[in-house]
């Protein structure tokens, strides 16, 4: 019979040896916490300032880009970062060691100026279990809060129609949110059916009056169709495929290039930058072609737009939008050398954008090419080649003793028991715990 003892080695370590060892690495965190919050401060100026709008979708995008933080990292930075700006107790605590990032992270979740001084305290009295456990129990009491103001809301709902003195009809009412965002969405659709933005000034629709009327009176003529509509008939919105359809009437010279004179409108008159028409003309249906007097002498029946089975290949090529560190999955085709320039509309000459960076290259500044190689450079306005990859940045020989003298020379004095908690051992009791710290637990 074998009998296995266990490994002993650990227990024969000097003590002593251990526990320095051990107080480094306390030590080394809490210097490594302080420098986070010093991290977060930079992240919520950079974020506040928009140094990451330079083709990005947000900061955490660029985070997640150029310093290679997971996405879900990095948006947590930027939340606890924000957070920090409206809550200086946690943030101070955070930069002088005493509270882990791990704590602050959770407790930024539910901490609020009024509440921020109580939750220091559990931060500091607890462990990050602890804390962990009362940032649950405080959010299932703020979740029970709202469940009681949406069940007071639902209770108050309200409709009072009755008949005034003059024969008139009076409306008033409280409605849910849900319901009440539902019912203005109904009455801008219908507003727009009785008075729709693509009629020119001076004249109106069928059966309206020549005087424009204000909006109240235009929510009320809404409010009657929308009845009408309930014992009638839908409203009709034409066609499903014309009623989605953006019109742009631009010139063949501002099409090919946008420093041209000519127009550039969208079908109820409003004016459009140059850039604008040509990225919806990247992928246009149709291309209409006016005179010189503006009348309309052609029209060219989905001539530039790319077939599916192309565009099911430039998907599958590019897998989402080129554009760096983005991502994003789905996207639009856009022409590397437009067609209004002569450019083909074939697979080299297609690359796949999402909405926001179609909107970079055409209106914002922002240029692709394709190299030989066939690979995609991209260039910010100012001509600087935006790199797939972020070039790495110079990290000194000693990172550690690095930040220990930063903190030496701002008088930052950390231990091994600067971030210690003051629990005694004694059991967590999270409801008394709730009770006496959240101000609606009562």
């Amino acid at each position: 019979m074998e009998i296995c003892t266990p490994d002993l080695r650990a227990a024969t370590e000097p003590a002593a040896e251990l526990d320095r060892l051990g107080d480094e690495i306390a030590e080394l965190s809490a210097h490594l916490d302080a420098a986070t919050a010093r991290l977060l401060d930079l992240i919520r100026e950079f974020d506040a300032r928009g140094g990451w709008n330079n083709g990005f979708r947000s900061c955490a995008a660029w985070l997640s880009w150029r310093v290679g933080f997971a996405p879900g990292a990095a948006r947590e930075h930027v939340r606890v970062a924000r957070a920090l700006g409206t809550l200086p107790r946690l943030a101070h605590a955070l930069a002088r060691g005493e509270l882990s990032y791990a704590k602050v992270r959770e407790l930024t979740r539910v901490a609020t100026p009024e509440t921020e001084e109580r939750l220091l305290a559990v931060g500091r009295a607890g462990t990050a279990e602890h804390v962990e456990r009362i940032v649950r129990g405080w959010r299932r009491v703020d979740c029970k809060a709202e469940a009681r103001e949406a069940a007071r809301q639902h209770a108050g709902r309200a409709l009072q129609v009755y008949p005034d003195e003059d024969g008139t009809v009076r409306i008033r009412g409280r409605l849910a949110p849900e319901v009440g965002a539902l019912l203005m969405q109904a009455l801008a659709a219908a507003r727009e059916a009785v008075y729709p933005k693509n009629v020119p000034a001076g004249t109106c629709a069928p059966g309206v009056s020549q005087e424009t009327p204000t909006m109240e009176q235009q929510q009320a003529d809404a409010l009657a169709l929308l009845a009408e509509t309930a014992l009638h008939h839908g409203i009709d919105p034409g066609a499903p495929g014309e009623r989605y359809q953006v019109v742009v009437h631009v010139d063949a010279a501002v099409l090919a290039d946008a420093d041209q004179a000519g127009q550039s409108v969208l079908d109820d008159g409003l004016r459009v930058p140059a850039g604008t028409s040509q990225r919806l003309a990247c992928d246009a249906s149709r291309v209409m072609r006016h005179d010189q007097d503006g009348r309309v002498v052609e029209v060219d029946a989905r001539t530039r737009t790319i077939p599916p089975a192309l565009r099911r290949a430039l998907h599958h090529r590019d897998r989402g939008c080129r554009f760096p560190g983005c991502g994003v999955r789905f996207g639009q085709g856009h022409h590397l050398r437009h067609w209004a320039h002569g450019g083909p509309t074939t697979l080299s000459n297609l690359t796949l954008l999402c909405r926001r960076h179609h909107r970079a290259v055409h209106e914002e500044g922002y240029q692709v090419e394709r190299q030989p190689d066939g690979e995609l450079h991209f260039r910010r306005p100012d001509g600087r080649v935006l790199p797939e990859v972020p070039l790495p940045h110079e990290v000194p020989d000693d990172p550690v003793q690095a930040i220990r003298a930063r903190h030496d020379a701002e008088g930052l004095v950390l231990h091994a028991r600067t971030a210690t908690p003051g629990w005694l051992g004694e059991r967590l009791d999270v409801g008394w715990a709730i009770d006496v710290l959240h101000p609606l637990a009562r």
